[in-house]
């Protein structure tokens, strides 16, 4: 927490104000402050309530302590007792002083995990919006200085990227196709261009000018690890291009659709569709767990058999 010009700052807003810290959100303090917000978190930072009690910008409970020191002073009445006051004191403000740098550690630990949930929730991701709009992130894959490479990813998460764009599908991250891509021979190519008419917007939430926006007719995806291309022995290498190459008809991308239209080209009727699709599911369920006990009484009663083949054979 810093004073400056008689306006006292929170501690979050000043963590968010320093320098390499333009990515985050400021965390308002009644997320912070809801226990279900913080589940999991104390095992995982050292001096959690510490922590928490300088994000809050909460007093340390100094004054309690001074309040029984002194009851236990007036009650005893000892003189011995003076100074183990002072000394109790002294210990107290070491303490802080040495404490205080870690504190303040696990304090930037703990807010970047509460940051991870609450860019999550429906007001930390209208925040992020707004500094979205304001390209404060600018390429992520090329942060605008250096400072941000010490920004720790788990800060974020994995689930942030996916639903924020799922949030706010109007978002056109298309922009210019400048991204690693090779022209196709267009010899033996018997497909149709691609246009826009009879398209849609949308494919499971996202806009479809947003499903692989540098690739399309003509162009494919070229794997580079580092900067270096991907060796054509591999698996995924340049041979299997088929897995890099954008459909001309987005419809191919909406599984959904595809797969709702192939139930309903099976023939069947609409409330006799889920009960045929059910039983024969059932049915094959059952087949495999009778199966095993079957090939094993089978097999039980053939050994039994040849058994007594062979001991009939034998005392023969």
């Amino acid at each position: 927490m810093s004073i400056s010009s008689g306006v006292t700052e929170s501690w979050i807003t000043a963590f968010c104000s320093l320098m390499g810290h333009e990515y985050f959100a400021e965390v308002s303090e009644e997320f912070i402050e809801d226990d279900f917000n913080l589940t999991g978190l104390q095992s995982q930072v050292p001096k959690f309530k510490e922590a928490l009690e300088m994000i809050l910008d909460v007093e340390p409970e100094d004054d309690e302590d001074e309040d029984d020191d002194e009851y236990d002073e007036d009650e005893d009445a000892i003189l011995g007792d003076d100074r183990d006051y002072i000394r109790s004191s002294e210990r107290r403000h070491v303490r802080v002083a040495s404490d205080l740098s870690a504190i303040e550690t696990s304090a930037e630990l703990l807010y970047g995990l509460i940051h991870q949930r609450y860019i999550t929730s429906r007001q930390g991701i209208q925040q992020m919006l707004e500094k979205y709009e304001r390209q404060d992130f600018g390429d992520l894959y090329t942060p605008p200085n250096s400072r941000f490479q010490t920004v720790d990813g788990a800060f974020f998460g994995t689930t942030f990227g996916c639903l924020f764009f799922m949030t706010f599908p109007e978002l056109d991250v298309s922009g210019p196709a400048d991204g690693p891509v090779t022209s196709l021979p267009a010899a033996g190519s018997g497909k149709t261009p691609q246009g826009a008419a009879g398209q849609p917007i949308q494919i499971n939430g996202v806009m479809t000018d947003n499903l692989a926006p540098g690739l399309g007719q003509g162009k494919i995806y070229e794997p580079k690890i580092y900067g270096f291309k991907v060796s054509e022995r591999a698996k995924s290498g340049p041979r299997m291009k088929w897995l890099r190459m954008k459909p001309e008809d987005i419809h191919e991308l909406d599984e959904s659709a595809i797969y709702h239209a192939a139930r309903r080209d099976s023939g069947d009727a609409d409330g006799d569709t889920e009960m045929g699709a059910v039983d024969p599911q059932q049915a094959a369920i059952n087949r495999r767990k009778k199966a095993p006990i079957r090939k094993r009484r089978v097999g039980t009663s053939a050994a039994a058999g040849s058994m007594n083949k062979n001991g009939a054979g034998e005392a023969g």
